[in-house]
């Protein structure tokens, strides 16, 4: 079977890739707009799903894997901030604080789709201004949802439980796509 992963996150290769698939990176455009009704722990798989499903139609043989990542902050969507403010912002509102992290992925073949989320608790220390000015000038977060990486200098330094996947905060739920893919 061939593998196409639809993501150009560095992280989502990395990890299928360390998870011993082959794939070919594709490309999918895709608005990423929510239903202003969603509740916060549909709103991963539904991008998922809505990416896969502006893709075009797959061959026999052919599986394609798409993922989102939703970060919620109580009732909030944490998305990719536009700019420094922004994850400034996102990163104030994390300091002390329990939050969730919720990746969304779809496996679909010529027949099936298959979508499943997982979700991770993160509970961070105190973060100050002078450490958040700091990770958001030398890591420049503005390709992740909530603003950081959990593989990066802020989650070494800041994160002090997580109950969940790591692999699910940093995007890709190795876990579900390894046994779905088995599966198939």
């Amino acid at each position: 079977m061939k593998i196409l992963l639809a993501s150009q996150s560095p992280r989502r290769k990395e990890l299928l890739s360390s998870l011993g698939f082959d794939f070919e990176v594709v490309k999918i455009d895709c608005e990423e707009i929510l239903p202003g009704n969603i509740k916060i722990g549909e709103a991963a798989a539904y991008l998922s799903e809505l990416k896969a499903n502006a893709f075009r139609n797959l061959l026999e043989g052919e599986v394609l894997l798409t993922a989102d990542t939703v970060v919620a902050n109580g009732n909030e969507f944490l998305g990719k901030p536009k700019d420094e403010n922004e994850a400034k912002e996102m990163l104030q509102s994390l300091s002390g604080k329990t939050h969730q992290v919720y990746t969304g992925i779809t496996i679909k073949t010529s027949d099936k789709t298959i979508t499943e989320t997982d979700v991770a608790d993160v509970e961070f220390d105190e973060i100050s201004e002078d450490e958040i000015d700091f990770y958001i000038k030398n890591y420049k977060p503005f390709d992740k949802a909530g603003s950081y990486g959990i593989q990066e200098w802020l989650g070494m330094s800041k994160i002090k439980k997580i109950n969940g996947s790591f692999y699910t905060i940093m995007g890709l739920p190795t876990h579900l796509v390894y046994k779905i893919l088995k599966e198939l």
